[in-house]
C-alpha cells in the first residue's frame, strides 16, 4: 500500500473511543463469581483496564486478597473471555464526537486505525456491535503481533498494515501503557485525560494532552509540530 501525505490517526480503543467498562466489568465479576468473590464496582474497574484481559482478571482477583493457582487462573480467564464476547456491547458506548471527529478526519482524507491490547477478534466483535468497524485501515489486538503495548511492535505494525509511516502517525490513548508505547515507537502522543488510567495523565509528559474528543485534530497537529520541532 502506498504510504500517505496526511498523518495517520492511530487510536487505543478501551477508554479513548469506546467506554467498555461496564461490560469489562460484568465479565470480570462473573469470574470473580467462580471464587466466591464480591462484585467489582464499575468506577474500581476503570482503574484497572488497559493491559489486557489477563492483567485486569489478577487485578480484581489481587483486589479482592485472592490469589489462585495457574491452573484455575486459565479456567477463570476462559470464564471471563466467554462471558464478556456473550455481552461485549451489552452496556458499552462511543464516548461523546467520537463519531463526529473521526467522520471529519475521514472526510479530510486521513486513515484510521486501532492499536488496542484487547485480543483481535473481540476488538472486531465491539467495533461491529458499534458500527464503528468500517471507519479503520487496520485494527490491530493484543495477539495480532509478537508484541502488544507498550511494545513498539505492536504500533508500528498497526502504522504499516493501515499503509502509514511512523515519521507521519500519532497515536491517541489515555493510559501509561499508551505513552510508553508511543515512547518506544517514536511516536507523538496524545492522552485524553477521561479514560483508564490509575495515575494523571498529565504527569506522563505526552506531547498533548486533552479532555474532549473533539480537540483530537489540532491536539494531533500540535503533537506532531512538537516532533518537528524536536527533530531540527
Amino acid at each position: 500500500m502506498a504510504a500517505m501525505t496526511k498523518p495517520l490517526f492511530v487510536f487505543d480503543l478501551d477508554g479513548t473511543l469506546v467506554d467498555s467498562a461496564p461490560d469489562l466489568v460484568g465479565a470480570l465479576n462473573a469470574a470473580l463469581a467462580l471464587e466466591d468473590l464480591a462484585p467489582l464496582g464499575v468506577d474500581e474497574v476503570r482503574m484497572m483496564v488497559g493491559r489486557g484481559a489477563r492483567v485486569l482478571l489478577r487485578r480484581g482477583l489481587s483486589s479482592r486478597g485472592r490469589e489462585v493457582a495457574d491452573g484455575r487462573f486459565e479456567e477463570l480467564t476462559s470464564a471471563f473471555l466467554t462471558h464478556y464476547e456473550r455481552h461485549i456491547a451489552d452496556h458499552s458506548s462511543i464516548y461523546p464526537d467520537v463519531e463526529r471527529v473521526l467522520g471529519e478526519l475521514e472526510e479530510a482524507g486521513h486513515t484510521l486505525a486501532v492499536c488496542t491490547n484487547k485480543p483481535e477478534h473481540l476488538s472486531l466483535l465491539l467495533l461491529d456491535a458499534l458500527g464503528m468497524r468500517n471507519r479503520f485501515a487496520a485494527i490491530c489486538g493484543a495477539d495480532t503481533f509478537s508484541g502488544r503495548k507498550p511494545d513498539p511492535v505492536h504500533l508500528l505494525g498497526t502504522i504499516e498494515r493501515a499503509g502509514g509511516l511512523r515519521e507521519s502517525a500519532v497515536l491517541i490513548g489515555d493510559s501509561p501503557t499508551d505513552r510508553e508505547a508511543a515512547r518506544n515507537a517514536a511516536v507523538p502522543c496524545v492522552l485524553l485525560d477521561y479514560g483508564y488510567s490509575d495515575v494523571d495523565v498529565r504527569d506522563l509528559d505526552a506531547e498533548a494532552v486533552i479532555s474532549h474528543f473533539a480537540d483530537v485534530p489540532a491536539a494531533a497537529a500540535q503533537a506532531l509540530a512538537v516532533k518537528v520541532a524536536a527533530a531540527k
